[in-house]
């Protein structure tokens, strides 16, 4: 499943799952859910907040363990890669996990994710060059996240030295994938992608993301409705019910004829099943310290203070 993905690591991860799923101390987070897209692709996570769909997000990006099933993540199986997984994968903004510090500014923010990338990412060649050399390096890293991610930090009301509390919604989304993408990660992941934005900012959003999965980046976003043209993963909502019995399979989703480039065949994505409202703090909570906080390098694809 992962020949389709470059050999060197270039290209975006295809994403696969047969029968996937997470059960926390309340019930079942999410379950049965089965995916095939392409490397590049463009994956919305869709359903109503508390029906599991961050901790999928979590789950497929290998910082929570799944209770069943399987997966893989360019070529890399879940659970048994999960470090692999998250070394090639970045989240954006994730509640409790990878949010930005609303004290910081983004030239904070980004010096750094930066100083991160510098100490822990590449090869022993790489740290014993010059000093300005890895600084232009990094800066050129920077430059090109910015431009992926749509950010013009001259527009910003006080530049670089904007606070992130004074960013609008979508220039701290903007910001966010930003930051992910200096590391250059095969798969991105987004929460939230569609929370509390208008319907341009919204808009905007999306371009944004499919802008990303075009250049070759497989995206996960997470939103409460998948525009037309994306694959969608449809989360159901959850109940409150530690008893309630396991809830079958819900129909599989179909997507829009107009799918972007990479996108999955309708037949071959299906809907997951949520049985309880479990957050990524509660549901399968050992695993997911275990995991999260296994090995300083996996601060890459955070912020570093998750």
């Amino acid at each position: 499943m992962g020949s389709s993905d470059s050999p060197d690591g270039s290209h975006g991860a295809a994403v696969t799952a047969e029968d996937f799923g997470l059960k926390g101390p309340r019930g079942w987070t999410f379950r049965s859910v089965s995916i095939k897209a392409e490397p590049g692709s463009l994956i919305a996570i869709e359903g109503p907040s508390g029906s599991g769909r961050t901790c999928l997000l979590l789950a497929l990006t290998g910082r929570m363990r799944p209770t069943e099933g399987h997966a893989e993540i360019g070529g890399l199986p879940l659970p048994r890669k999960m470090a692999a997984v998250r070394r090639i994968s970045a989240l954006g903004p994730v509640t409790g996990v990878s949010e930005l510090d609303p004290a910081l500014t983004v030239a904070e923010h980004l010096r750094e994710r930066g100083l991160l990338q510098r100490h822990f990412d590449g090869s022993l060649r790489t740290l014993l060059r010059p000093r300005a050399e890895r600084a232009a390096a990094t800066r050129s890293r920077i430059d090109e996240a910015l431009e992926a991610a749509g950010l013009d930090l001259a527009a910003l009301p006080k530049g670089e030295r904007t606070a992130v509390r004074d960013l609008e919604r979508l220039e701290a989304l903007r910001l966010s994938v930003a930051l992910a993408l200096i590391g250059r990660p095969r798969l991105l992941a987004v929460d939230d992608a569609d929370l509390k934005l208008s319907d341009t900012d919204r808009a905007e959003a999306w371009k944004l993301l499919r802008s990303v999965a075009e250049a070759g980046t497989t995206v996960l976003a997470v939103c409460s409705q998948a525009p037309e043209g994306t694959t969608a993963i449809r989360t159901a909502a959850a109940t409150t019910d530690p008893d309630a019995p396991d809830a079958a399979p819900a129909p599989e989703s179909e997507a829009a004829p107009d799918a972007t480039p990479g996108a999955v065949p309708a037949n071959t994505t299906e809907a997951t099943e949520a049985t309880s409202e479990v957050t990524p703090e509660d549901a399968s909570a050992d695993t997911y310290q275990d995991t999260t906080e296994e090995g300083t390098a996996d601060a890459l694809a955070e912020t570093g203070r998750a």
